[in-house]
């Protein structure tokens, strides 16, 4: 929980890739932030070792503030195809009570300069009609609306559209 001293200034913010030993905090985060508003279907990791399959160590850029995980930003490529390495499909969670604090912000500005010295040309993102929050987020970090798939979900009996957005690297 972060205290007033942590809202003034971010002195103690770290951002790295993800580690093994981060693989319980992202999980236990996971089960927090992703719902029915943010997710079409609820993320629920059975074991540790699933996990990190799916998500493996490196392949997300991990926040905190002192020894405390605030957040990530994970990407991969889309697909395996030679064809489509130049894109990195991003998601990102943020503990709810660090939200608002500037961290979604630098996690994505690190994000940025990783994709370019990477040679990554594109970042892309899906997020759900239902969250405007995230979207205008993603407006303000500069991302871009390629589409909208709509109604592509039925979430709770309502429809909600997936919006395709994307950000040149």
């Amino acid at each position: 929980m972060p205290d007033e001293s942590n809202r003034s200034q971010d002195s103690n913010l770290w951002i790295r890739r993800s580690e093994m030993r981060d693989a319980s905090q992202l999980m236990k985060l996971d089960a927090l932030v992703w719902n029915n508003k943010t997710s079409p279907s609820p993320i629920v990791w059975t074991s540790r070792e699933q996990y990190l399959q799916k998500c493996p160590p490196g392949g997300q850029l991990v926040a905190g503030i002192d020894a405390e995980l605030c957040g990530y930003l994970g990407f991969a490529a889309p697909s395996a195809m030679a064809c489509h390495q130049h894109v990195y499909e991003i998601y990102m969670a943020i503990h709810p009570s660090w939200r608002r604090l500037g961290i979604g912000s630098k996690l994505m500005t690190a994000m940025k300069g990783l994709a370019a010295e990477e040679g990554i040309r594109k970042l892309s993102l899906r997020v759900l009609s239902t969250n405007p929050c995230a979207v205008a987020f993603y407006e303000s970090c500069g991302f871009i609306m390629q589409g909208r798939l709509i109604s592509e979900y039925c979430i709770d009996g309502q429809y909600v559209d997936d919006i395709l957005m994307w950000y040149p690297v």
